[in-house]
């Protein structure tokens, strides 16, 4: 009889033991269940994220704003298992009109109107490898840019936004790869000055510039071809707008040319395009998938079809004076951008490395 008293005390011993051990080692996931369900039932809180790490609780979000705090955690702090308890206070919301708003003064850092991904003569520092499709006289190419987009001077629209007055200036240059010397083809000197405008995702661009042309002296000696005095000043104006939160950008503009050489260089112009910025990115954010489609049409050429189309990467940490690097394939069909060839259809493959 005795051994069997002292069986059943060692059992409920051993039952209690394994009920204050379960209690005592209850999963943050279900404390995590079950504060929510006391915020929601006791104060009416839904909007709201609760996060458990080893029994201490953390309550942040939106929905706390009015809430009585001391309240939740002395509730919170009764639930058994939990060790501690902390009210995250809310972020202050941004106003729409202040998301983007960029330092106002002169010289100041970033730029009202975002560069143009797929635009082939959008000022920016690049280097790019060609491989021409189907042409007889270029196989291999390096292109080359030397550019940038400065502010002068930013101020706060006496209506909505921002207005910004700059420069802008860039050397556009292609390479021969495949002869002995690497020969300079073409460049492109361009200069111009413009103002800009933001208000929330919009974003206008309005710019007079000057371009002019030249052939590579050891490529002009070695193909005897004729030269063309390329030269012209041009006014154009752009708008694009950002959706889904920034991850789509459509864009449209145009322009006309003038004081021209040669003279008989017809004068419209227009543009536009599309532009993907992945809202999902890797590496902890630090990378982001890119996508753009630019198009372009001249009445020189008849209002035909030039298309550019890139698609690779941007590393947002990898930066040069607040530009960051991205890497794309790119895609080109139609009247060549390089000034000396431009009546030139051409057709090319190339991946290329871009400080945006």
């Amino acid at each position: 009889m005795a051994r069997l008293a002292r069986g059943a005390v060692v059992i409920l011993l051993a039952l209690g033991w394994a009920t204050n051990a379960a209690a005592a080692t209850a999963s943050d996931a279900y404390l995590a269940g079950y504060v929510a369900a006391v915020l929601e039932r006791e104060f009416g809180l839904q909007d709201v994220a609760v996060d458990v790490a080893g029994g201490v609780v953390t309550v942040r979000g939106d929905g706390l704003d009015g809430a009585d705090r001391t309240r939740i955690v002395r509730a919170l702090a009764g639930i058994r298992g939990v060790a501690a308890v902390a009210v995250a206070e809310p972020a202050r919301a941004v106003p729409r009109e202040e998301r983007g708003r960029l330092a106002t003064g002169f010289l100041r850092p970033g730029r009202l109107f975002d560069p143009l991904l797929a635009d082939p003569r959008w000022p920016h520092f690049s280097a790019a490898h060609q491989r021409y499709l189907g042409d007889e006289d270029f196989g291999d190419v390096a292109a080359v840019s030397f550019g940038e987009t400065i502010s002068l001077y930013r101020w706060d629209a006496p209506w909505k936004g921002q207005l910004e007055t700059g420069l802008q200036a860039s050397v556009f240059a292609v390479f021969d790869l495949d002869a002995e010397s690497r020969d300079l083809i073409n460049a492109d000197y361009f200069v111009g000055l413009y103002g800009a405008h933001r208000y929330r995702d919009l974003q206008l661009l309005a710019r007079v510039y000057h371009q002019s042309s030249h052939l590579g002296d050891e490529f002009l000696l070695r193909s005897r071809v004729s030269r063309v005095n390329l030269s012209y000043e041009a006014a154009d104006v752009k708008g694009s707008y950002h959706l889904l939160d920034g991850a789509l950008r459509p864009y449209v503009g145009g322009g006309i040319l003038f004081d021209r050489d040669p003279e008989d260089l017809a004068r419209g112009f227009v543009q536009y395009g599309l532009e993907f910025r992945s809202p999902w990115t890797l590496a902890r954010g630090t990378i982001v998938p890119i996508a753009a489609v630019d198009i372009g049409q001249r009445e020189q050429n008849r209002w035909r079809l030039d298309l550019s189309a890139r698609a690779g990467v941007q590393f947002q940490t990898l930066q040069v004076y607040g530009r960051s690097l991205a890497v794309m394939l790119e895609y080109f069909n139609g009247h060549s951008p390089n000034g000396q060839f431009f009546a030139r259809e051409i057709d090319y493959l190339g991946i290329g490395a871009h400080l945006y």
